[in-house]
């Protein structure tokens, strides 16, 4: 098969990778969001987020991560001289820690599946930053291709999950200043 088109699968595979793990830790979010929720509501979200994250995890996610690699891994067959590179080596790094993150993920898909909530929706908020950071530093290194200006974007992306830190905080006093916004309202309205 002709090069560029694995290369073309490769990076279909590794988008379709990414949109899986950017959604599941979102419907885990959500999952441990509706464990707050009252019955009905409750069993009938549980249900239907389980469904949905085993439905990503199983028929997208672990897919596309698999058909990703074994693709990239037909690339460095047929040109092994990639290994040499240093921004490749590198860029195995960033790959090799999404695996292990998405496996971070599978333990805990496992556990919401179990009824188990370990981590709190922020934590979970956190955690989704994680595929986007190693997303920036592989589409960097991919790009540009240098082994001394990986330094500085690995310090840059430190920096871009700083901002994202401090966004979340930032949307979570928001979102629990909304909330009592609400609260006083209602019980401003029952007073009446």
């Amino acid at each position: 098969m002709d090069f560029l088109y694995i290369k073309a699968l490769h990076i279909i595979f590794v988008v379709t990778w990414f949109a899986g793990l950017f959604y599941i830790v979102r419907l885990f979010i959500y999952q441990t969001e509706a464990e707050n929720k009252l019955e009905p509501a409750k069993s009938i979200l549980q249900t239907q987020y389980k469904l949905m994250s085993k439905r990503l995890l199983y028929i997208i996610t672990w897919p596309s991560a698999i058909l990703a690699s074994i693709f990239a891994f037909w690339m460095l067959y047929q040109n092994p001289y990639y290994l040499s590179e240093p921004w490749m080596l590198v860029k195995l790094a960033f790959v090799l820690a999404l695996y292990f993150y998405q496996g971070f993920c599978h333990t805990i898909y496992k556990k919401l599946q179990n009824d188990i909530v370990k981590y709190s929706a922020f934590k979970l908020r956190i955690l989704n930053e994680v595929s986007t950071i190693i997303l920036f530093a592989v589409v960097f290194l991919v790009t540009v291709k240098s082994a001394i200006n990986w330094i500085w974007g690995v310090v840059g992306i430190i920096l871009f999950g700083i901002l994202m830190m401090l966004g979340i905080k930032l949307y979570k006093k928001i979102r629990e200043k909304k909330s009592w916004e609400k609260a006083e309202k209602e019980v401003l309205n029952e007073k009446q």
